[in-house]
């Protein structure tokens, strides 16, 4: 009995996820209709719907409980295969649930420590928090430490693995379809996801990570990270240090400790900037519940289930890359980034090369917008979703976190620049190279040489060019704009001229059945001639705006 009650709580489930997977999937074709637009389409209202799909589906991964609540957590990373209003949406998705009953806590310690859970005197019954993985109960150890066990949900890995296989099933039938995959690759991404949520269900993998995020900073007197009790930890229990703090965006109470706010923004920038460059290794959620303020100013981190790594080909081209963006040689910087496998070597580099110019010249000309990482990041957001340019996971959750930094920083102190604390950050890896102090300039001069080389050069070239020419060997691409427009309004009024003679035919047809012995058969032409009519319409709504736009521009010359 117990056997069949099981697999109707399963089948039920992957029904659930499906009947939302079948619902997001209609709001989606419905968005990319035109015609569904009250009025008149435009962009600000399918931005509008977009945002509206995003809250929709965020509410949903919610409900849908703990691994697509992490799987929301993880697509908010991925800006090159979701649009930034959705990226935005599911960033800021809360993992906050009801706690599980006391018994099982007392359960799960059991099962997992055996004679070790002799160790703790005292749990408190209440716990500090409680997230779809696991909640956390502040303890007492026999030796009167004070401890924190974070403890994972009864249960929980055998509804992980159903609705992963389910994600496994939905990415496997999205590739099949070329319009909903887009040549994105589904399949890899659950295949990622999966590989990431898996390890998130191991302790064990957390409290490595907490320890070797703790090496980092032990000679960092002002960031505090708790120590691992490693012989109270498993794979579905962590046992942790007890480092109680101040939320670190509860500016009121960290004013009325007298605490320096400005002290503790720098503190926190300057700690991420050293995850990035100096270690590789950084704190990857850091949402203000991850991060409280010591009773002497010093930053405490919390959580370190969601960690990230910056991997050695990217670290070894940050110098490379840094120097390109100091100097706004876009070129150059566009190049580093191909090398480290940031953007594709075949695709048109143009439209990429001009954003990157113009975000190099918002980020590097006085004065310098106080939201600079905010905006650098919405822009790559921008520059990944839909086209070739890929940004690794890891980039987006430093950008997120400096992000969340400039928020905080800017809360903390009104005057807050992240530019400035960066700097010691960045101007000895724009020389690391090079011992010389004058390494800018150097090479400023070589890329002045380059430029007299393509001079000297530019005649044959020009010359050689000639000779294709003449050989026929050069093919010359000229786009004629309004050629283009008046070839695509004779195709429109050709498809208008066919429609209505089809919907005139069918019209006739209805009548003609209509006074027959069935006349409920004149149906049958009025069912086929609803497509036709909506794609009538929608030519007509699209000659009719193309007629303003002559008008308009013709209202300009």
């Amino acid at each position: 009995m117990k056997l069949i009650l099981s697999q109707l709580l399963k089948t039920g489930r992957a029904l659930r996820i499906w009947i939302t997977l079948i619902s997001l999937l209609f709001f989606l074709w419905i968005d990319s209709r035109q015609w569904t637009y009250l009025w008149r389409y435009s962009k600000e209202k399918k931005e509008l719907r977009q945002r509206i799909r995003a809250k929709w589906l965020t509410k949903e991964l919610v409900n849908l409980g703990s691994a697509f609540i992490k799987l929301g957590q993880l697509l908010s990373a991925r800006a090159d295969v979701i649009p930034s209003s959705w990226v935005n949406e599911l960033s800021s998705l809360q993992d906050e649930v009801p706690p599980f009953a006391y018994k099982d806590v007392e359960e799960v310690l059991t099962s997992e420590l055996g004679d070790s859970k002799n160790k703790i005197e005292r749990i408190d019954r209440n716990p500090i928090g409680a997230a779809s993985l696991a909640q956390v109960h502040k303890a007492t150890l026999t030796n009167q430490k004070e401890v924190v066990l974070k403890i994972q949900r009864p249960g929980l890995e055998s509804f992980f693995r159903l609705d992963l296989e389910v994600m496994q099933q939905v990415a496997r039938l999205v590739k099949k379809n070329k319009s909903l995959s887009q040549g994105k690759d589904w399949v890899g991404i659950a295949k990622e996801c999966k590989r990431v949520l898996l390890r998130e269900l191991d302790f064990r993998i957390e409290a490595q990570y907490a320890a070797r995020f703790k090496q980092q900073f032990l000679d960092d007197k002002k960031i505090l990270i708790p120590s691992v009790i490693w012989d109270l930890s498993t794979k579905k229990v962590l046992c942790l240090e007890y480092m109680p703090g101040i939320k670190i965006n509860d500016i009121e109470s960290l004013r009325k400790k007298d605490l320096d706010t400005l002290l503790i923004a720098k503190i926190g920038a300057t700690s991420y900037l050293e995850q990035l460059v100096k270690y590789g290794f950084f704190h990857a959620d850091p949402h203000p519940g991850n991060l409280a303020v010591s009773e002497d100013g010093s930053l405490i981190y919390y959580d370190f289930g969601m960690m990230g790594f910056v991997s050695e080909r990217i670290r070894g081209r940050l110098s490379a890359m840094i120097k390109a963006a100091a100097l706004s040689d876009v070129n150059g910087l566009v190049k580093e980034l191909q090398i480290a496998g940031l953007l594709e070597t075949d695709i048109e580099i143009g439209p990429v090369r001009r954003l990157i110019r113009v975000m190099l010249k918002e980020a590097l000309t006085p004065p310098f917008n106080a939201q600079i990482i905010e905006k650098l990041s919405g822009d790559l957001s921008e520059l990944a979703y839909g086209k070739s340019f890929r940004i690794p996971i890891e980039l987006i959750f430093v950008f997120r976190a400096l992000s969340t930094f400039e928020g905080v920083g800017r809360k903390l102190d009104p005057s807050f620049n992240l530019i400035a604390i960066a700097k010691p950050f960045l101007l000895p890896l724009m020389t690391s190279n090079n011992s010389n102090s004058n390494d800018l300039f150097n090479e400023l001069g070589r890329q002045v040489s380059e430029i007299g080389s393509k001079a000297v050069g530019l005649p044959r070239r020009l010359d050689e060019n000639l000779d294709r020419l003449e050989q026929g060997d050069l093919q010359l691409q000229i786009r004629m704009g309004e050629s283009d427009r008046q070839l695509r309004r004779m195709i429109n009024v050709q498809k208008i001229l066919a429609n209505s003679v089809l919907l005139g035919s069918l019209s006739i047809s209805s009548a003609l059945l209509a006074s027959t012995n069935k006349p409920f058969l004149f149906l049958i032409p009025l069912f086929c001639a609803f497509p036709i009519g909506l794609s009538w319409m929608k030519l007509q709504f699209k000659m009719r705006g193309d007629s303003r736009l002559d008008k308009i521009q013709e209202k300009r010359i």
